[in-house]
């Protein structure tokens, strides 16, 4: 018993015109657009201003190797970038969903962010940095670190694509594996360093079309000190719950606390289980438990004398009726702050 499929192609095949030869089949994956590897890649450059504006990377891989004193701008997501023997060269890139590795190179000034990023066999690198897990680095010296402050139109929509939060961002908390006894091989730029001076603006006429703006206050991730010393014993922290303009409200709380004179230390953004919430927020916890299924939270850490009473006058005159969870007191604020922390750390597994 012959199948009625069979039967058929065969009449078709038996149709066919003699002398004509049957036409090969098309598959879906015949159709796409073919990578040329080499428009994804920067090799053997010297004293040249080049990049790649929104748009033309869309998530692909990226490969910079070889070049020398040159100036180097990525105006896109990309998958993962690998940085190979590159010696004094100013390097920006979008955000990467994966991870930046840096190997072999040299006096090389960066502005990035990524979810993983690994420096080895590098001497004296500056890297303005946004990075979702804690950066590494490996048999390499004088690395220094600030944190990401850059602004473009299409960079928020880019860090979605990426899957980056604006919030995560671990800039600071570096780990290196080959520390050497009584000295350091990396450290923490001035907090007064002005990005700009270092990781110049491009200067050619196609990528000066990109808008750019390296001020704090437009900066697409929030400027924090990170692991630099506090100023003050007194910290608020503040969680924001999913809604509609949670991010917005985030932004928004962030600005009126630097206006006032109060630091950023750190942000996140992550999910929360009822146990969390119970552990961290306690006695409230009941309030915020029907919040949290609607997305994640996200936090804020604030430091300086007064911080927690003036986040409290800024949340009852600007944030009314808007679900938060604010530091009570001075006393309770140390121990709020360690709590959230904590648990951030289990789920991250540190």
């Amino acid at each position: 018993m012959g199948c009625c499929f069979s039967k058929k192609r065969k009449a078709e095949k038996e149709s066919q015109p003699e002398g004509e030869e049957e036409r090969p089949k098309q598959y879906s994956w015949d159709q796409r657009e073919k990578v040329d590897p080499k428009d994804y890649m920067f090799s053997g450059l010297k004293d040249e201003t080049v990049g790649r504006l929104p748009g033309k990377v869309a998530g692909q891989q990226f490969l910079i190797q070889d070049c020398e004193n040159c100036s180097i701008y990525i105006f896109d997501h990309s998958a993962t970038i690998t940085i190979d023997d590159c010696t004094n060269c100013i390097i920006f890139m979008g955000p990467v969903k994966g991870s930046v590795f840096f190997r072999n190179c040299r006096d090389c000034k960066c502005a990035l962010a990524c979810q993983q990023f690994r420096v080895r066999d590098c001497r004296k690198l500056e890297v303005f940095l946004c990075c979702a897990t804690q950066p590494i680095i490996e048999s390499s010296t004088n690395i220094k670190f600030g944190c990401f402050q850059w602004y473009y139109p299409e960079l928020a929509f880019q860090f979605k694509d990426a899957g980056l939060s604006i919030f995560n961002n671990t800039w600071s908390d570096i780990h290196d594996f080959t520390p050497v006894s009584e000295e350091c091989n990396w450290s923490l730029l001035p907090e007064d360093t002005v990005v700009q001076d270092h990781v110049l603006l491009p200067t050619i006429e196609e990528l000066k079309a990109v808008r750019i703006s390296t001020e704090a206050n437009r900066s697409i991730v929030p400027v924090s000190r990170g692991q630099r010393q506090k100023s003050s014993d007194e910290s608020c922290l503040v969680v924001l719950f999913a809604g509609d303009y949670t991010i917005a409200n985030a932004r928004k709380l962030i600005d009126e606390m630097v206006i006032k004179g109060f630091f950023l230390v750190q942000t996140k953004e992550v999910w929360m289980k009822a146990e969390d919430a119970q552990r961290v927020f306690q006695e409230k916890a009941p309030d915020f438990l029907p919040l949290l299924n609607k997305g994640p939270v996200i936090a804020l850490e604030f430091n300086g004398d007064g911080a927690v009473e003036g986040c409290q006058l800024i949340v009852h005159e600007i944030f009314n009726g808007t679900k938060m969870f604010v530091s009570e007191s001075k006393e309770t604020a140390s121990g709020d702050v360690d709590s959230f922390y904590n648990f951030v750390d289990i789920q991250m597994g540190i």
